[in-house]
């Protein structure tokens, strides 16, 4: 039997925000960000179904602005470890390193940043989760709350991206995305970019 998995990103942080690489750095959600999650609604489709989250605080944040109030943490859906990069941006580091960070870049799956790990790393321990799915019971779809990062990997392992350049389908961050998974734990695109509701904060 096949089961889905939906993913959505946590709401904004300051480090998003600014650019910087943000990583295992438990940085809760900005005002702003908390802000646009309370004007959203789940889609009909991802109610009432189970949730796991990442253990770091702004994804937790997220699930309950959306009023997830069941949610059980996976160690495996935390973001990716971005070590020594963590707190910088994109630019600072290819102005430091120059030629040296454009072939790390290059390597896609196999990019890895001092003291963390890597995109390919990082699908490994997804990979053990979506096995998983075949001991689950009931529930044909089950909901994330995770990261950039680890959307990027689930999007890599459906589609065989190597992410050394642009992935195949531009992904809306302020979107859910859903996968199949079936009894081996592969996985496949079923549909992305499925919008949320907007949410009138009159009615409540």
């Amino acid at each position: 039997m096949t089961r889905l998995l939906a993913v959505i990103r946590h709401g904004l942080t300051e480090w998003n925000e600014s650019g910087k690489i943000q990583g295992r750095t438990d940085i809760p959600l900005s005002k702003n960000g908390k802000e646009s999650i309370k004007h959203l609604t789940l889609p009909s489709l991802l109610s009432n179904i189970t949730w796991l989250t990442s253990p770091l605080l702004r994804a937790q944040e997220t699930g309950k602005l959306l009023g997830i109030t069941n949610m059980r943490i996976d160690e495996r859906l935390i973001e990716t470890n971005w070590g020594d990069w963590e707190g910088r941006t994109l630019e600072d580091l290819r102005n430091q390193y120059g030629q040296e960070m454009i072939e790390n870049e290059k390597r896609g799956l196999d990019l890895m940043p001092p003291g963390g790990e890597s995109p390919r790393q990082v699908s490994h321990r997804l990979q053990s989760l979506l096995r998983e799915f075949s001991q689950i019971k009931n529930d044909e779809i089950v909901g994330a709350i995770t990261h950039k990062g680890v959307i990027r990997s689930l999007l890599s392992l459906a589609t065989g991206w190597d992410m050394s350049e642009k992935p195949p389908i531009k992904l809306n961050w302020k979107a859910a995305h859903i996968f199949s998974v079936d009894l081996n734990g592969k996985i496949a695109t079923q549909q992305l970019n499925l919008e949320f509701k907007k949410r009138n904060l009159y009615d409540d």
